[in-house]
């Protein structure tokens, strides 16, 4: 009895009415972004005493769910079924461009005229991007598939940070990061006791700043501390489409062509140039897979001015060719 009243105690306006929350899983969602979104949620009516929040877990056919890891969702309602909720919320995954969203988009653009707030975790920015809820909004996106999903929304601000909270539109970068941005709705709209409180119970230690970076350190990822090296890779990193050359990398940092050569040799076992190629041909995999633009866009977009040296350097790379590439992949 007395752990319930506990609960109860914790400060909050208990004159607001339970948020009704519409999580619209599509084919081949994350599984580990949409539990990382609905559990704060069950977690903030159980530290409360009170139901704050109740959902309701939509598929395309109204039956079950496909996660990418295999797991099957049982659902209460189809897309077409959905009808007004206070916040929508798209769960995607994998290959998210390789999906007919068109009945969900019809009932995304529904929901918002009616009121409904509308978010996304993990890739699903990308159906709100099309049902073109995002106009004129902040948002972000997987770091991986962001090169995909700015190419095909050019006019888009689609940043890099952990999640995007801009009025009523709020994007995460999936993963555990749904866990960061639903906390920091749960504080907004009931308070910093109550969003401590479930981050407790998540045994998440703390709240993570929408700004905070999605992937690792660069330090971290390459297993290299030598601030030289981790700056020149840092410039190869935001010049993927406009090259520079090595001469310029190494006059970046003060040292000779040479010298440049040696750090990278000695710290990675390989040269400069070898990992600028890496980090180029890896943009252009993600472009033919996340995109429809044509081979010859993706090359140039990805710092090649030759359709054959492209072709020639992807297939030596990855072991066959961008053509093949691309009819493997369904965009």
């Amino acid at each position: 009895m007395r752990r319930t009243q506990d609960r109860t105690e914790i400060g909050m306006d208990h004159s607001k009415p339970p948020q009704m929350i519409g999580f619209m899983l599509t084919e081949q969602f994350s599984m580990i972004a949409f539990t990382a979104a609905i559990e704060p949620l069950r977690l903030a009516n159980r530290v409360s005493g009170r139901t704050l929040y109740q959902w309701q877990l939509y598929s395309a056919d109204g039956m079950t769910a496909e996660a990418s890891n295999g797991v099957e969702v049982k659902v209460d309602r189809a897309f077409r079924d959905a009808k007004a909720m206070d916040a929508v919320v798209v769960c995607s995954g994998v290959e998210v461009q390789n999906t007919d969203h068109r009945a969900l988009v019809a009932v995304l653009r529904r929901l918002s005229k009616f009121g409904a707030a509308a978010g996304a975790v993990c890739t699903g920015a990308y159906v709100l991007a099309k049902a073109g809820l995002l106009d004129g909004y902040r948002s972000t996106i997987h770091w991986e598939n962001r090169p995909g999903m700015q190419a095909d929304f050019p006019d888009l601000e689609i940043g890099g940070d952990l999640f995007e909270i801009d009025r009523d539109r709020f994007t995460c970068a999936g993963g555990v990061a749904a866990a960061d941005m639903m906390l920091s709705l749960i504080k907004r709209d009931h308070g910093e006791q109550v969003s401590k409180a479930v981050t407790d119970q998540l045994i998440h230690h703390r709240i993570r700043e929408a700004s905070e970076r999605q992937r690792i350190d660069l330090r971290t990822r390459l297993g290299v501390a030598h601030p030289k090296l981790l700056r020149v890779v840092t410039l190869m990193e935001q010049t993927i489409d406009r090259p520079l050359t090595m001469s310029q990398f190494a006059a970046s940092v003060a040292l000779s062509n040479r010298q440049l050569e040696r750090l990278f040799w000695k710290h990675l076992g390989y040269p400069p140039s070898r990992h600028y190629l890496k980090l180029r041909l890896e943009h252009a995999c993600q472009l033919l897979r996340q995109t429809a633009m044509p081979i010859l866009e993706v090359g140039m977009a990805s710092g090649f001015n030759s359709a054959s040296y492209f072709s020639q350097s992807y297939t030596e790379y990855f072991g066959h060719s961008p053509s093949a590439e691309r009819r493997t992949t369904k965009v």
